[in-house]
């Protein structure tokens, strides 16, 4: 079952097994709803020096100024041009808040405790090391970051 964010009734004590699910590329992650500030579009970024090359920047939102991270830099890919579907998803843990750059948002999905397992033992790339459990829906998959481990820097 799958639960649109746009929807205009939303049930915000069944936030447990909510994902907002994303795309990198080809690959379709997962961060829990709870993590979740708001999504928005593609703005100008302020560079700041000396920062791991993954941190694009930060950006000023509504008078706070938050950094802003490029997950496809933090996985290692390649760099893509920015486009209409592009855009920065603002999270928040621990009183800390961070937006991360996405290629595209794609919904909000339930994904319930008995449709995800852990991730296969075997290093395959280095972006697994961010990924914390792998979820099912349907017949597709999706890679459930572990938020600390993600927005802790190297």
């Amino acid at each position: 079952m799958e639960q649109n964010l746009f929807e205009s009734e939303r049930h915000d004590d069944t936030i447990k097994d909510q994902y907002l699910t994303f795309a990198i590329e080809d690959e379709d992650y997962g961060v829990e709803i709870a993590f979740v500030k708001e999504i928005i579009k593609m703005q100008s970024i302020t560079k700041v020096p000396e920062m791991p090359s993954f941190i694009e920047g930060i950006i000023n939102l509504r008078g706070d100024l938050i950094g802003v991270l490029d997950v496809r830099k933090r996985f290692g890919k390649e760099p893509k041009e920015h486009d209409e579907e592009t855009c920065i998803i603002v999270l928040s843990y621990n009183d800390y808040t961070l937006g991360i750059i996405v290629d595209a948002v794609q919904e909000t999905a339930i994904i319930p405790s008995d449709r995800i397992a852990p991730p296969p033992s075997a290093k395959l790339s280095y972006a697994n090391q961010f990924v914390r459990n792998i979820g099912k829906v349907g017949d597709e998959v999706k890679l459930l970051m572990d938020v600390e481990r993600f927005l802790a820097q190297d």
